[in-house]
């Protein structure tokens, strides 16, 4: 396999692996949410605000995968 290959197929696991995380990670997050509403909805507000920041920094993750995807495909493929 040439390097191009070998970035193209590097690209697309970080890329792959990446989003796995995140979205195993809001997905629970966003069922605790839902179930603590459902339990109490006078707390709505605190924890849809709590639910919001804890999206954003596990959808982090999966930024920084696709960047380091870009980055293998631009600069070593």
């Amino acid at each position: 396999m040439d390097v191009h290959t070998m970035a193209r197929l590097a690209a697309g696991l970080a890329i792959g692996l990446g989003g796995i995380g995140p979205g195993i990670g809001i997905g629970l997050a966003t069922m605790g949410a839902v179930q603590g509403i459902s339990r109490n909805p006078d707390a709505e507000g605190p924890i849809r605000t709590t639910l919001i920041l804890g999206a954003g920094l596990a959808e982090a993750v999966a930024i920084y995968a696709f960047v380091v995807a870009l980055v293998l495909l631009f600069v070593a493929g």
